[in-house]
């Protein structure tokens, strides 16, 4: 979690509240963590890693959360991910009507990065920007659908509504 990224959750949670249940995807904490600006009680994070704030071992294309959830973060996972729509699906599928969903990734421009530690991607590591345009597809399920671009940090960040 890098601290532009973390500004705009911050900000998203400002404006609209930290409704729980939560259940975050990619919830192992590598360089940060948004899990201090939720409720802890509820909360709920996966991860394809076991480590510090993972509550699962799962992946997120498939996985159903232990409990309906309110909101569902997922912060710097959808450029590691080559079911990355598949992803954006399954949190439509699982999350609770009127439900906000909030994500944070790569945009057009960053520089490839590992997901294991924000390092130098390693062989056979899966790794692709994401093209606003296809994140506005992936969300086709939602309403009030915001779309922002961060030029400056090359990031790609949204919110929307279950309707």
């Amino acid at each position: 979690m890098h601290q532009a990224a973390l500004d705009f959750v911050t900000a998203t949670v400002r404006a609209h509240g930290a409704r729980g249940p939560v259940y975050e995807i990619g919830s192992r904490n590598v360089n940060g963590s948004i899990r201090s600006l939720f409720p802890a009680e509820g909360y709920h994070g996966i991860d394809l890693s076991a480590g510090t704030d993972v509550d699962a071992v799962a992946d997120a294309a498939g996985y159903v959360p232990p409990v309906v959830p309110q909101t569902v973060v997922c912060c710097e996972v959808l450029e590691h991910a080559q079911d990355a729509a598949q992803i954006v699906h399954q949190i439509a599928s699982v999350l609770a009507p009127g439900g906000r969903v909030i994500l944070t990734m790569a945009g057009p421009c960053r520089m490839p990065h590992s997901g294991l530690d924000g390092g130098q991607l390693r062989i056979g590591e899966y790794y692709q920007n994401v093209e606003p345009d296809a994140l506005r597809s992936w969300l086709h399920e939602f309403d009030q659908v915001e779309v922002v671009e961060n030029i400056d940090t090359a990031d790609l960040y949204a919110t929307a509504v279950k309707p």
